[in-house]
Formats: C-alpha cells, sequence, structure tokens
C-alpha cells in the first residue's frame, strides 16, 4: 500500500484515486500517522457487502443448486438440558 503524506494527496487528489483503482489502497498520513484510506469503489462494496442483495448471495450459493429432494436439513431432536436456578 501506497503512502501520502495528508499536503500531496490533497495536491494530487486524481492520482491518489487512480492509483487506488489500479494498485488498490492508499494511505494518508497526518504527522506521520496513519489517518485514512482511499479504496476503489470495487474494494469498497467488496469489505462492506454492498456488491449484491441476500437474494443474490443465496442465489450464488452452491445449494441453490441442489433440488428440494437432495437438500435434506436434519433437525436436532435431542432433549433440552435441564438448569439449576
Amino acid at each position: 500500500m501506497q503512502s501520502w503524506q495528508m499536503q500531496a494527496a490533497k495536491a494530487k487528489l486524481s492520482e491518489v484515486v487512480k492509483q487506488a483503482q489500479s494498485e488498490g489502497p492508499q494511505d494518508i498520513t497526518l504527522h506521520g500517522r496513519s489517518v485514512a484510506v482511499v479504496l476503489s469503489r470495487e474494494d469498497f462494496e467488496r469489505l462492506s457487502g454492498q456488491a449484491g442483495s441476500l437474494l443474490d448471495f443465496m442465489q450464488r450459493s452452491p445449494l441453490a443448486a441442489l433440488g428440494d429432494d437432495e437438500l435434506d436439513p436434519q433437525r436436532d431432536t435431542s432433549l433440552t438440558r435441564a438448569i439449576e436456578l
């Protein structure tokens, strides 16, 4: 991850954004401390889980390819345990 001082990042924002798209996250520092990271939209959506809906996720599941008769979830029929109060 490339690191940019705040002043340089402000002066070259378009370059920072282009590098985030082509090379990955760009670190922004202030007084030697990392204070922000610039991500591409693609990386942000992947990391934040906003790339699709729950329905999209479920449809991509390997279980979606199974027919109803192939998928046989088993329910635990054991009794509950007693607790002491």
